[in-house]
């Protein structure tokens, strides 16, 4: 029996941990995509880029593992059912439930590597992305700032530009500077660049004109100059405090906040719904897999009824997850509602192993001789 169990396990544990991979690429890949202009276009180093993209991994693990042990533990059992594999264990007298027992060994394998990612991994990626994100942002300036668009940095200054050269040159350039609020300033210029110094990034702008309006007089004096500076090292230090986002604390963080973060009733709201997912969320790849478990070992085992088995466990898994957004939802809402969380990972779980056990006691009375089915039929009666 143990032979056996090892024997489906080591197929359960390659096919989800390929399906893992594969689906990990592929969303790591687009969401590389999406950044990649960052370092083509802009300027950021590849080094930084990569900083980024590998950060983004724990959180894209968290969510393909559910599903890659769904996925992994339907695709090997309905290929030991195409092998007849499975009509030779149920024959050699396996339940049901000693029948799922690797693909339960497996749910709670990947259950307990999304706890180790919810709790530890992602927090600590996500963070470093954050806090990663808030130093490209001061430190390659000219990376965020877009063509034809008015791009604000800090809360002072909006910079237009209406296009990059072939050299990454900034042409048609237009920078407004509300840091003194008494006499704003209007700059344009032909061409420029945003250059990092040891001070802070600055603007360069040449063949150009400042214009300043003097609001208590009204007067505009324009100054025309051939190369003309801009400080924006001040607006770095300027940076207002900022709070921890839900996925970005540990789970110590999310049970007890800092006192600011007691005094805001909305951030309180999600950090209590990010601490009952934290602890709810990696149940599920428990649950996908006994729904996939249900979904083939129940009935006969024929190749007729196999498909539309198949589809209902795809269509239960989806509702399951579509319910999971719904309840994070509404806890994020109303507080009272966190046993939603744990609801929707723990009903399918606890559902599918009380079907797998009564399959087993009837597959029992089934192997029983026709008199002792009868006498037990018999005194259950009694």
């Amino acid at each position: 029996m143990r032979a056996v169990n090892r024997y489906v396990l080591r197929q359960l544990i390659v096919a989800t941990a390929f399906v893992a991979l594969a689906l990990t690429f592929a969303m790591w890949l687009a969401q590389s995509l999406k950044m990649i202009d960052y370092m083509v276009n802009r300027g950021l180093p590849a080094s930084r880029f990569m900083e980024l993209v590998l950060l983004l991994l724990p959180g894209f693990l968290g969510v393909v593992l559910p599903i890659s042990t769904a996925i992994g533990a339907v695709f090997v059992y309905n290929k030991l059912t195409q092998d007849s594999e499975l009509v030779v264990m149920r024959a050699a007298g396996m339940s049901p439930i000693q029948l799922a027992r690797p693909a339960m060994t497996l749910g709670i394998i990947s259950s307990l590597l999304v706890y180790a990612i919810a709790l530890y991994f992602l927090p600590l990626s996500f963070r470093n992305f954050k806090d990663l994100q808030n130093d490209v942002r001061q430190s390659y300036a000219s990376v965020l700032i877009q063509e034809g668009v008015f791009n604000t940095v800090g809360n002072d200054v909006t910079v237009y530009v209406r296009e990059r050269d072939a050299e990454g040159a900034l042409v048609g350039i237009i920078v407004h500077d509300l840091r003194d609020r008494a006499k704003p300033i209007t700059l344009i210029a032909e061409r420029g660049a945003i250059v990092r110094t040891p001070e802070g990034p600055r603007v360069l702008l040449v063949n150009g004109n400042r214009q300043e309006v003097d609001r208590e007089t009204g007067q505009l004096s324009m100054l025309y100059f051939q190369q003309y500076t801009v400080d924006l090292a001040d607006l770095d230090k300027a940076t207002p405090f900022r709070y921890r986002e839900a996925e970005e604390r540990y789970l110590h963080e999310l049970i007890w906040p800092e006192e600011r973060a007691l005094k805001n009733e909305k951030l309180m709201r999600e950090l209590r719904a990010e601490l009952h997912q934290r602890l709810a969320g990696p149940l599920y790849p428990l649950a996908f897999a006994l729904i996939g478990m249900v979904a083939l070992l129940s009935g006969e085992f024929n190749r007729r009824g196999r498909p539309l088995r198949l589809a209902g466990a795809g269509i239960a898994v989806l509702l399951l997850q579509i319910s999971a957004l719904a309840a994070q939802d509404l806890t994020n809402r109303v507080v009272e509602l966190a046993a939603l969380i744990y609801l929707g990972p723990l009903a399918p779980i606890a559902g599918c192993v009380l079907w797998l056990r009564r399959s087993r006691n009837r597959a029992n009375r089934q192997a029983l001789p026709p008199g002792d089915r009868a006498g037990l039929a018999a005194g259950a009666g009694a």
